[in-house]
């Protein structure tokens, strides 16, 4: 989506979900803000100090009243937007709730684009761009861990990281221009090694910060989780296991999934979606194999796979095949029905989990199980930074690229020239996340997926 966002204008919209509730708020930014309050609310709002509340009644164009409301001022440039504001909490029915934001609206402000709020906010120094999305992830947040991950970025955590980047590279940068304004007079500002190794730090710090990534991305996004196997091993029984409900159809009859089932799954802090799939076989059926198409398609999706065997029975050629395709990805080999009988045969494998879907024996170390595959390094503490953003993880990759390559070229004596523009590249690549260089278009693309009243 390409919104075109209006600087100067006056905003409105709803800023609360709609539907009916006991209050609904109606925002209003820009610099006619406070005329248009005025206009339709019974209070001399032009009077009103900034930051205090005030009863009174939102009037139509003939001086009826619409509602009941309180009215808050807000003052540029204390404003989430930086630009005057000001918000009426109305009661929460829908049509009045329309009624009031058409009056607005009537009164001359316009309706508010996706994320505009946010977009203004941004565009008077409130909030820098990965705050700013930052408000998206915490308002979309499911689970604990993405809620304190997203406050901390708002709270420019993350910023600040970037901002220290760019604030040692640009002194290094500062450095190589000065070798290329000064070639012969042989002015040493920086020893070269001394230059290297400060760089080469960055570097450092720069993968780091990359490589939380598959952790920010599994906090804000969640797992996709997806239990495979041949048929009848009791994968339906698990997912049922897992979610503490009869979800999926479960008989002796091999083969009674034959597509695949997605449902929601919580798992102490972290959200997963969490799949079923059709029976790994030889099928002739043309619906069978279609499900088992599918089937291999999720597992090719899926961010860990849960590779369920029965442990009563010995190994088919189904249960091999399977164990030969799946030993490079990552996946949690599943012995079930241990209830019935322990397995024969041993399998290189880790990690391994013996459990009784039916008699829900050994979950909780599949948990356990899940639970360290998911974390590589260990769960993310309270203040530790990760990166969630695809956005965000391409532009501080190309950043490290751009950083290796100044310091390759320091190595191998290259002309400062070159290494100059490398570092440029670097410092605009991190600029880019935190909205000093960025394209209108890329700003578009970043709000548009706000909700309107934000």
């Amino acid at each position: 989506m390409n919104i075109q966002y209006q600087k100067g204008s006056t905003i409105a919209a709803v800023a609360t979900p709609p539907g009916n509730g006991a209050i609904a708020i109606v925002r209003l930014s820009g610099p006619e803000a406070i005329a248009i309050a005025e206009k339709i609310f019974s209070g001399p709002v032009a009077k009103f100090r900034s930051h205090t509340a005030h009863t009174g009644q939102v009037l139509a164009a003939d001086g009826s009243v619409i509602d009941q409301a309180l009215l808050i001022v807000f003052c540029a440039p204390r404003s989430y937007t930086g630009e005057d504001s000001v918000e009426i909490y109305c009661h929460g029915g829908a049509l009045v709730t329309r009624k009031v934001l058409h009056r607005v609206l009537e009164a001359g402000a316009r309706a508010a684009l996706p994320g505009e709020f946010s977009f203004q906010a941004f565009g008077n120094g409130k909030l820098d761009l990965a705050q700013a999305e930052a408000v998206q992830l915490l308002i979309s947040s499911q689970n604990e861990l993405a809620r304190q991950s997203a406050s901390q970025q708002l709270e420019g955590v993350l910023s600040k990281r970037i901002a220290q980047f760019q604030q040692n590279l640009t002194r290094i940068a500062a450095i190589l221009e000065a070798w290329v304004d000064f070639p012969e007079e042989g002015l040493e500002f920086a020893p070269l090694d001394a230059t290297i190794e400060e760089l080469e730090t960055i570097h450092q710090q720069i993968l780091a910060l990359l490589n939380t990534f598959h952790e920010g991305r599994a906090i804000h996004e969640g797992i996709s989780l997806c239990l495979a196997g041949s048929p009848n091993v009791g994968k339906s029984s698990l997912m049922n296991a897992l979610l503490g409900k009869n979800r999926a159809i479960v008989t002796d009859i091999p083969g009674t999934t034959r597509d695949s089932l997605e449902e929601n799954l919580r798992l102490g802090s972290m959200h997963f979606r969490i799949t079923d799939t059709a029976g790994i076989c030889s099928a002739t059926d043309p619906v069978e194999q279609e499900g088992i198409r599918r089937s291999f398609a999720a597992m090719d999706a899926a961010d860990l796979i849960l590779l369920v065997l029965d442990a009563s029975r010995p190994l088919s050629d189904n249960d091999r095949q399977l164990i030969d395709e799946l030993k490079e990805k990552r996946a949690i080999l599943v012995w079930n029905k241990v209830d019935l009988s322990m397995p024969e045969e041993t399998i290189s494998w880790e990690p391994v989990v013996f459990l009784s879907a039916k008699e829900s024996q050994g979950i909780d170390a599949l948990k356990q199980a899940i639970d360290r595959m998911i974390w590589k390094n260990g769960m993310p503490s309270k203040e530790e930074i990760v990166l969630s953003s695809v956005r965000h993880y391409q532009a501080l990759h190309a950043a490290a690229d751009s950083c290796q390559a100044v310091i390759d070229g320091l190595k191998e004596g290259r002309s400062p020239e070159f290494l100059s523009f490398d570092m440029r590249s670097c410092l605009n690549h991190l600029g880019a996340i935190i909205g000093t260089n960025v394209s209108e278009d890329i700003l578009s693309s970043i709000f548009s997926q706000f909700c309107v009243g934000k």
